[in-house]
């Protein structure tokens, strides 16, 4: 390891490396072409400084002059291109680095004049770095580092052509590394076509996805979706806490609910600009504002130091998905909670991506409201003011106090003013679950019943069933199997209730008025079931052996062989059809074959055209069907 790299990790206390910044920094793997899989928040940012300084520092501990860049950062999101700006400014301090980036949102005129005057390492998102090597701003001759940072969310916001662009523009002779948490078949293929024998590295915190945050899915009804979100934030108390919606709308809805019950939250989605997205970040940073409501894409490279709680409002749509997300909290070695709110509309949902991120989640209800107040109860009676010694400044309000009131009004306006500065929680409803539904007993001694109506009649066990419950007093327990016949159905009802149904439907034995019902001593004799002669395959086409014979034509002689039919255009209209492309309708004659206006009587008829001459050809054609049909030909013109 380079000396200033050292002091610089020393200086921010670094005792010792975490595993991924080990593995790429072995001196096996110096110069080579990595791939390196490792969860969000374990230290890749300072691995990658660490794997690409004996590449761009050479034998050497410090840079040399300044002029085109000798490694290149790409990272997805300007949030997380500004995070590895910082970390590695800080790490290549000593060496006298000088930094420059290249993000979208921000003045593309003032990045010229910083790269005309030369930087060492630039830090870019794929779209601004393309628009710089397009205008011919920055010279990637001199790369001999490259660094994909969140590689997999790259390709995912569709900047794979981006990526081949820039990656084509840097010299062949370079070292590549991609760092990704998830390594799915597009990144493999994208580390064939632009890495030269890649070193595979998988660190051992890989294995067991976040160990250090609990993963907790909680069921609620469908309406307490924000309710619950609510009460996850009372019940926890982060400093910082992230909420994760999918669409822009979600987080404004969410951001205003939050905001009005005494939140203070800020909102990150795609339509802030950039100054408004480093507000919001530096209001959490120095405790403005302890809520950040959030879209996945505007959330990347998120880095608040005290976030304790990521809360999915909604699920997201793959495990990587919310891999990502829960990695924002439980980094460097600190703790953390990640809820899942799942209506039961989502709960097949949630235990699939869950299943596929290879996570265990604790199942159960969201907060209830007793369970906030039991939590505000104890962490009130665990705050260190209660060993705190009563201060010079607080001894003459602390007498006036007790000498006013008695101890029991103090602790009660004590805790009334305690619940004015912590929004309430919210009522809960019981969430719903799927309950399996019983098997049905066995039914038992039963009696057979006909009645005088079958599949002639359109009879069917859905108009069956309610008809004979209805007349005969009984439940849907009572009846047993329904069988249609041509022109007869049987009905199976259970023993015990026989002597009711007849008592109710009476000596008559009518259903309805119309409908006969006879009493059988056994069970009926039908056949077996058969399938319909028109039994379709798989293919929804009649079985061969099932057509039935074309009936013969009972007016005229049979049709004879098929011919082609010329009288009928390719799309199945026929010629004398009037419907035409445009879509008129049809039988509405147009140009000559449309009638004309009878005249008005003593009316002049109308004048003769005054058109083109017809042409000599035409002439003789007229000559020739006149002398053809006895008549006078016309003289030829000299």
């Amino acid at each position: 390891m380079k000396k200033t790299i050292a002091d610089a990790l020393a200086r921010k206390g670094y005792d010792a490396l975490t595993p991924v910044q080990e593995a790429v920094s072995a001196p096996e793997y110096e110069g080579r072409d990595l791939l390196v899989s490792a969860q969000t928040g374990s230290g890749k940012t300072i691995g990658f400084g660490l794997a690409i300084a004996p590449t761009i520092l050479g034998d050497g501990d410090n840079f040399t002059g300044r002029g085109a860049p000798l490694a290149l950062v790409i990272a997805p999101t300007r949030e997380l291109a500004m995070q590895v700006k910082r970390e590695l400014a800080w790490l290549y301090a000593d060496a006298g680095a000088v930094m420059a980036s290249c993000v979208g949102g921000m003045d593309m005129r003032d990045e010229r004049r910083a790269l005309a005057r030369g930087a060492h390492i630039v830090v870019a998102t794929p779209g601004r770095l393309r628009d710089h090597i397009m205008r011919g701003s920055i010279d990637l001759s001199s790369v001999g580092a490259v660094v994909l940072d969140e590689a997999d969310e790259m390709l995912d916001l569709g900047f794979r052509e981006d990526l081949e662009f820039i990656l084509g523009e840097t010299p062949d002779e370079r070292q590549t590394l991609l760092f990704s948490a998830t390594v799915p078949r597009a990144i493999a293929s994208l580390a064939t076509s632009y890495q030269r024998n890649a070193e595979r590295i998988s660190t051992v915190s890989e294995q067991k996805q976040h160990a250090d945050i609990e993963y907790r899915a909680m069921s609620v009804a469908p309406r307490d979706g924000e309710n619950a979100v609510i009460n996850v934030l009372r019940y926890y108390e982060a400093p910082n806490a992230i909420v994760f919606c999918n669409t822009r709308a979600m987080v404004g809805r969410l951001t205003t609910r939050l905001s009005n019950r005494g939140f203070s939250v800020v909102a990150l989605s795609g339509e802030l600009t950039q100054s408004e997205r480093s507000n919001a970040l530096q209001a959490m940073r120095d405790g403005r504002a302890r809520v950040c409501v959030a879209t996945d894409v505007a959330a990347r490279g998120i880095d608040l130091p005290n976030l304790d709680l990521v809360v999915h409002a909604e699920l997201p749509g793959s495990h990587e998905t919310l891999l990502h997300r829960s990695g924002r909290t439980g980094r460097a070695g600190r703790k953390g909670v990640s809820a899942l709110v799942v209506p039961p509309s989502a709960r097949k949902k949630a235990e699939r991506i869950l299943k596929f991120a290879k996570l265990s989640a604790s199942w159960g209800a969201a907060p209830s409201a007793e369970e906030v107040h039991e939590r505000d109860q104890a962490r009130l009676l665990s705050s260190d003011e209660w060993q705190a010694e009563i201060g010079e400044n607080e001894r003459a309000a602390v007498d006036t106090l007790l000498s006013a009131f008695t101890p029991e009004q103090i602790a009660a306006a004590y805790l009334r003013q305690h619940k004015k500065s912590h929004t309430a929680p919210e009522e809960l409803s019981a969430p719903q679950s799927a309950k399996p539904k019983a098997p049905r007993e066995e039914f038992g001694p039963s009696v057979w019943f006909s009645l005088s109506e079958g599949r002639n009649q359109n009879a069917s066990p859905r108009h069956l069933l309610p008809m004979v419950c209805k007349a005969g007093g009984l439940t849907k327990d009572d009846i047993g199997a329904i069988r249609i016949a041509d022109d007869l159905s049987y009905v199976e009802i259970r023993k015990g209730s026989v002597d009711g149904f007849l008592k109710t439907v009476g000596p008559a034995m009518k259903i309805e008025g119309s409908k006969d019902l006879v009493r059988l001593d056994k069970a009926p004799d039908l056949p077996a079931f058969s399938r319909p002669k028109f039994q379709r395959d798989g293919k929804g086409k009649p079985r061969p052996d099932d057509r039935k014979p074309r009936k013969p034509r009972s007016d005229g002689p049979a049709p004879g062989p098929k011919t082609a039919d010329t009288d009928r255009p390719k799309g199945g209209k026929p010629k004398d059809d009037f419907r035409t492309g445009d879509g008129a309708k049809p039988g509405k004659p147009k140009g000559k074959d449309k009638p004309r206006k009878p005249r008005a009587e003593g009316s002049k008829p109308p004048a003769p055209s005054k058109g083109k001459p017809s042409s000599k050809k035409n002439r003789a054609r007229t000559a020739a069907a006149k002398a053809a049909k006895g008549g006078k030909a016309p003289p030829k013109r000299r």
